[in-house]
């Protein structure tokens, strides 16, 4: 039990600590995408406050903090503005609908979680892996340059004179002080972010300098203040929204995109995680929590959420690690929430802004400058591709279009490396060895190696070192087959692995008859618990 405890509490003070800071960072950002999506700012705060406590406790990966995101509230613009289009203004249709859309988005997680579909984020190249972060980068600094404005007469202007010179000096107090604490002995062990958001804040109130706080953000946005009250289920969404098939087949589409667009910032955040802390989240189990996280924001009047990368670099970089810095800073964010608004309304958000300056620089690859000229050129160009998407649209088409284009470039490359060598045995025999894998992409090139008019009476095409792959390449060899037949030549398949040769036989008959049963037959095995087998595979009998 002792054991079971100290495990658990060992990296208690710094999980603590980070988790505080998080908690301050995500008022603003929640605030901000609330009202991106056109909602009430507490339906923000509540979906980083649930989203973020069940996440933390159920999920995948220890220290990952997930909350409501830009990503996600672009998408529940049109479903808010076309749900309120459905009723009189006062009905407020729009937030009902997005509910209700939250709820089944996170049906769709769960389901993806007991499906197993988190595994394929392994797909994921590297280079769309430096583009997402270097793209997200991008996007966070963009994010934080509006809040060098201010509202005049209604309109968002650009901050200048004495006002922009100080949101600049506090950004820059706030940035100095997160860059120096960890280079000084005696306090590289404290959370500089942390440090950082006190000190400014302190600076403020105490002389009394006018900048834009929280507390005026949420104002200027249209927001009454940060307090509100404990989260309870909102069952008007059952009564004020028909449920019938018109509701499902309107919110469908939306709920498709949003669990997508969460599942993929979730598993590529948690992939970067990973390689932070080298250590290795569980993606499935990180599916199942976020979808029953949304399910229950949902519910609870929340705008849903997914993994934020912002506040999950934070986190780290702070020193959390353990599921207590989330809980943590989901807990702080509920009591911020019902009992300190007022204080944490004080912050000044040129603090909250220099923490996320810091967070774009730790972020950005910027090693990816250094190996452009060391990298294929095509690799050059997926990560600048999805590091444009990002910015450009959102993360999910930069990470989809970026995965479509490496498999392009594997499948043209390997689609090259097909090769035939030709030679006669002593009784005429033809043998064409086959090299490269055969699939859709070299069934041409494969095709162009034969010539069946000139081949003599006897040929053997040996496979072992190449495989057959797919439904094209089983095609190539049918077609190829029959050519023979129809000029009255023999054709043997030889050295085919075993999974080659199951495709075939279930593929057409003939194959029996061509395909030649050797002993050295090339055998492929995968070692359940690899840990078993220290010594080459080479010296086991399988």
């Amino acid at each position: 039990m002792t054991e079971f405890i100290t495990k658990r509490v060992k990296n208690v003070r710094n999980d603590v600590l980070s988790g505080i800071t998080v908690a301050l960072a995500l008022v603003p950002e929640a605030v901000a995408f609330a009202f991106v999506a056109g909602v009430d700012p507490l339906v923000g705060l509540y979906a980083a406050f649930m989203v973020g406590l069940i996440t933390s406790i159920f999920g995948g990966r220890p220290g990952m903090i997930s909350g409501a995101t830009g990503a996600l509230a672009v998408v529940m613009v049109s479903l808010v503005a076309k749900g309120n289009a459905m009723g009189n203004a006062d009905e407020n249709l729009g937030l009902y609908y997005l509910f209700l859309t939250v709820i089944l988005m996170g049906f769709m997680q769960v389901l993806a979680g007991v499906f197993k579909l988190g595994k394929f984020v392994r797909l994921i190249p590297h280079p769309v892996m430096m583009g997402f972060v270097n793209g997200l980068a991008i996007v966070i600094f963009l994010s934080q340059l509006g809040m060098f404005t201010e509202t005049v007469d209604g309109e968002k202007v650009w901050l200048t004179g004495t006002n922009l010179y100080l949101m600049i000096g506090l950004v820059g107090l706030t940035m100095f002080i997160m860059w120096g604490l960890p280079r000084i002995k005696y306090t590289k062990k404290l959370p500089e972010a942390l440090i950082g958001i006190l000190v400014v804040s302190a600076i403020v109130i105490f002389s009394g300098i006018d900048v834009a706080t929280v507390g005026s953000f949420i104002r200027d946005g249209g927001g009454e203040g940060l307090k509100g009250g404990f989260p309870v289920p909102v069952l008007e969404t059952f009564s004020n929204i028909p449920l019938n098939m018109e509701t499902f087949w309107f919110i469908f589409p939306y709920a498709l995109i949003l669990a997508a667009i969460g599942l993929i910032e979730s598993l590529m955040t948690l992939n970067l995680i990973d390689d932070l802390t080298e250590t290795r989240g569980n993606t499935n189990r990180e599916c199942m929590a976020q979808g029953g996280a949304n399910i229950l924001t949902g519910l609870f009047g929340g705008m849903g959420g997914c993994a934020m990368i912002g506040q999950s670099i934070i986190n780290i970089k702070s020193g959390g690690r353990g599921r207590l810095s989330g809980i943590t800073a989901a807990v702080c964010l509920l009591m911020f929430i019902l009992f300190a608004s007022s204080y944490i309304e004080q912050v000044p958000i040129a603090a909250l802004v220099g923490v996320m300056f810091m967070v774009v620089i730790g972020t950005f690859a910027w090693s990816s400058f250094r190996i452009m000229n060391k990298i294929p050129k095509t690799d050059v160009f997926v990560l600048i591709l999805v590091s444009s998407l990002t910015v450009i649209f959102d993360l999910a088409i930069a990470v989809i279009s970026g995965v479509i284009v490496s498999a392009l470039v594997f499948a043209w490359e390997n689609a090259k490396r097909i090769r035939a060598r030709k030679r006669f045995k002593d009784d005429g025999t033809k043998v064409y060895e086959i090299w490269g894998p055969l699939f859709f992409g070299s069934i041409s090139a494969f095709n162009d190696k034969f010539d069946v008019k000139n081949d003599p009476e006897k040929v053997e095409i040996d496979f072992v070192e190449s495989r057959i792959s797919d439904h094209s390449a089983i095609e190539a060899i049918f077609a190829l087959a029959e050519k023979y037949k129809e000029a009255n030549k023999q054709l043997t398949l030889k050295h085919l692995s075993e999974d080659c040769k199951v495709l075939l036989y279930k593929a057409s008959p003939i194959f029996r008859d061509i395909i030649l049963e050797d002993i050295d037959d090339p055998r492929y095995h995968l070692a359940a618990n690899p840990e078993k087998f220290p010594k080459p595979l080479g010296e086991y009998k399988f």
